[in-house]
């Protein structure tokens, strides 16, 4: 009986088996029915009339775009020492598309205290890596044509460096053709310690004091218009924003960020002479005070060359193409020659500059008319005339309110969320 029983088991087992792992001939209707994972796919999709994220119509209703993609996860950590792609050409005889020193690519750190062991045994991600062409009239064999091919992967996810070291020199990126959009970022300006005076600004200062004459009661106002004045003003401090900003072109070398912020209270004192009544009193004080309200329109003129770190989390894609063409998930069209697109926003990190910036006569020349409203509006109290106006040596004009909006331009900072580590073992900057 047992034999029996064994028997029927390795019997029945064996008919599971031989089901299980059998081999079933499909038609092309039955397999069209079939789902399943494969390691590369094939995919063509027609262009069509559509708009990109900068306005700009396009009508690629005889492109086919043919895709042939790795369905899987890659990792890599690589270092380039130079890059340069589409060097003469249509775009220029002088100069590159893309020129672009020492670009490292790793995985993202862990914290921001990562060291370069850390990043060099790290490695970036990418997922579903594929190459693509454009083709014009694919349904036409007399008048088809490869417009272009471009490598790309719906995301990258890691570190990319750019240059040997982030520096008040220029590293890393020399030319640009491309498109990456920032995203919104923050950062605050020290200002350094600087004088105004009449030779910085070419303007007048003006106010007017009150004080008392003799035992009168009545006060007298008096006005005064001086251009022989010192004012020291202190180190402070200006906190700015910068909205999430597109950097699209051809060949770009430098890139302009815009954005809001305001300055700090700024401490100031120093000599300050003028005529009174005409000339009859001199007012020859020591002037001490401070300024508030400023507010700033912050214009960043920065050259590529100071931009070093990238934290990527987006597809990117590298192209070159005959013509513009807007890409399948493309943001923007990719322009004639060769093409880097990042199309998620980037983060740049912190843009606080890491020195002091200096205050411009022409920032000062643009708060004059602020400062000479408040002190003339605002009448600050000297006592009498002769004790306190003329005699005494300090006069303390306290606050003055000066909403003015500014023009802050900054220009080629050093910022310090483009500090890197390299990708590299052993101390070495590049590898």
């Amino acid at each position: 009986m047992k034999k029996i029983l064994l028997n029927s088991l390795v019997v029945a087992m064996c008919a599971i088996t031989q089901q299980s792992f059998a081999m079933t001939s499909l038609n092309d209707e039955e397999l069209s029915t079939v789902e399943g994972q494969a390691l590369l796919s094939m995919e063509v999709q027609k262009g069509f009339k559509q708009i990109d994220n900068l306005g700009n119509n396009y009508d690629q209703s005889n492109i086919s775009f043919y895709k042939l993609g790795l369905e899987a996860e890659m990792e890599i950590n690589t270092n380039i020492k130079k890059l340069q792609l589409g060097c003469g050409g249509v775009n220029g005889a002088a100069g590159c598309d893309i020129d672009i020193d020492n670009i490292a690519l790793s995985g993202l750190p862990a914290n921001s205290n990562y060291t370069a062991d850390d990043r060099a045994s790290s490695s970036a991600l990418i997922t579903n890596p594929f190459l693509q062409f454009a083709i014009k009239n694919p349904n036409q064999a007399s008048t088809r044509e490869v417009l272009g091919f471009r490598l790309s992967a719906e995301k990258i996810q890691g570190l990319l460096t750019l240059g040997a070291e982030n520096s008040n020199t220029p590293n890393g990126i020399n030319s640009f053709s491309g498109y990456m959009k920032t995203k919104a970022a923050s950062g605050v300006a020290n200002t350094a310690s600087r004088v105004m005076d009449y030779a910085s600004t070419g303007q007048y200062i003006e106010g007017t004091v009150r004080g008392k004459l003799g035992n009168l009661t009545l006060p007298l106002d008096l006005h005064y218009k001086s251009n022989d004045y010192s004012f020291t003003l202190q180190e402070s401090t200006a906190p700015f924003a910068i909205p999430s900003t597109i950097v699209s072109g051809t060949r770009m070398k430098e890139i302009v960020l815009k954005g809001t912020g305001t300055v700090e209270r700024i401490d100031f004192s120093g000599p300050l002479k003028a005529q009174l009544l005409n000339g009859a009193l001199t007012l020859d004080k020591q002037i001490t005070g401070y300024l508030t309200g400023l507010k700033t329109d912050i214009t960043v003129n920065q050259n590529l060359g100071l931009i070093h770190a990238l934290y990527l989390n987006n597809p990117a894609s590298l192209s070159l193409q005959s013509q513009k063409i807007l890409w399948p998930g493309a943001a923007v069209a990719a322009n004639q020659g060769w093409w880097l697109a990042m199309e998620d926003e980037v983060d740049l990190g912190s843009i606080s500059p890491s020195d002091k910036v200096q205050i411009t006569n022409e920032v000062l020349q643009q708060t004059i008319a602020g400062i000479n409203h408040d002190l003339t509006n605002n009448v600050r109290i000297c006592g009498g005339i002769i004790s306190g106006c003329i005699v005494g040596g300090s006069l303390d004009v306290s606050e003055i309110k000066n909403p003015t909006l500014i023009d802050f331009p900054l220009n080629n900072l050093k910022l310090q969320g483009q500090d890197f580590k390299p990708n590299c073992f052993g101390g070495h900057k590049f590898c």
